[in-house]
């Protein structure tokens, strides 16, 4: 029998009523968000549940949600006997994965991504960075329009998240230029996303800098499961490795479909996204098409899809 990995979204995902019926229906859930709000001094709950969209969408707030809605789910898993054998998560995800490993307290990993954000939006001047996909495109043709693209400015690849769809980052006008080399090059679409700043390129190094003071504050633990870390999609091999690697993560490329083939070669064939929205289960379906083994994929984001998840699990 394969083994069950725990995988976790980042930033994006959220959106306003996300937990919602999960902290109404399940008394964990609820005092996980409770913990959450006196974390970070205002009511998750609210934030989450009602919004205002515009709100939730400020970096800063973001994170800590998401990981809260994440983590409330996956108590809910343990709490009926469902454990990861491995665990990752894409960007900000990979916090929920190091809270339910053991190696960071709830509490402090939920002040932390506060920060985090805050850290990572102050890096960049509004206006002066952004994001594009690269929809249909191989890695090496890519880094052939990157490096057309630099005479412009600061441009990289920012998230490798499945076969053909690649996330870039950068100076606005660089990465507008990347695009142009992209689809001149073969991509089938390029397309700037509607982002705040350029998440993990070189232009966020101050933001690692701030969060390295951050974790030296922080009580890591052992690993009571194994993570994958973004920056190098190789296993944690313990507790020193996590200050250096989540900071890492802030500036570098998040490897997700490494991360994914990296499971898959360990013997991983049940996949179960927990916390809002569905895409890392499309990155997962587009990363396993060609894998021989019959690949299960479960998203936990409800009260419907959280039971319909630990019935199909437990009689695995």
């Amino acid at each position: 029998m394969g083994k069950i990995a725990f995988v976790f979204p980042g930033q994006g995902a959220q959106y306003v009523g996300m937990g919602k019926d999960i902290v109404e229906n399940y008394d964990a859930a609820s005092k996980i968000f409770d913990l959450a709000s006196k974390a970070v001094g205002y009511d998750m709950k609210k934030l989450c549940f009602e919004g205002p969209e515009e709100e939730l969408k400020k970096t800063e707030n973001t994170q800590p949600a998401i990981l809260t809605t994440c983590i409330a789910m996956a108590k809910l898993l343990e709490e009926r006997g469902l454990r990861a054998e491995v665990t990752a998560g894409l960007s900000l995800g990979e916090y929920a994965s190091l809270v339910i490993a053991g190696v960071l307290g709830f509490e402090d990993a939920v002040a932390l991504v506060k920060k985090r954000g805050r850290y990572m939006q102050e890096a960049v001047p509004i206006g002066k960075g952004t994001m594009a996909a690269i929809l249909g495109m191989e890695r090496d043709a890519l880094e052939n329009a990157l490096e057309k693209a630099k005479s412009y400015g600061i441009v990289e690849a920012a998230n490798f998240n499945s076969p053909g769809q690649i996330v870039i980052s950068g100076e606005v006008e660089a990465v507008e230029k990347a695009c142009e080399y992209a689809k001149e090059l073969g991509a089938l679409k390029a397309v700037i996303l509607p982002v705040s700043a350029p998440f993990h390129c070189s232009m966020l190094v101050p933001a690692g800098e701030k969060l390295a003071k951050e974790l030296d504050q922080i009580k890591i633990g052992e690993f009571q499961v194994p993570v994958i870390a973004n920056a190098n999609a190789a296993y944690y091999n313990g507790p020193l490795a996590v200050k250096d690697l989540l900071v890492e993560q802030v500036s570098k490329s998040v490897l997700w479909e490494d991360t994914v083939e990296q499971m898959l070669a360990d013997g991983v064939d049940t996949f179960v996204e927990i916390g809002p929205g569905k895409s890392l289960s499309q990155f997962i379906k587009k990363i396993t098409k060609k894998s021989k083994n019959a690949i299960k994929i479960f998203n936990i984001e409800d009260k419907e899809s959280l039971e319909n998840a630990i019935e199909s699990l437990l009689t695995k």
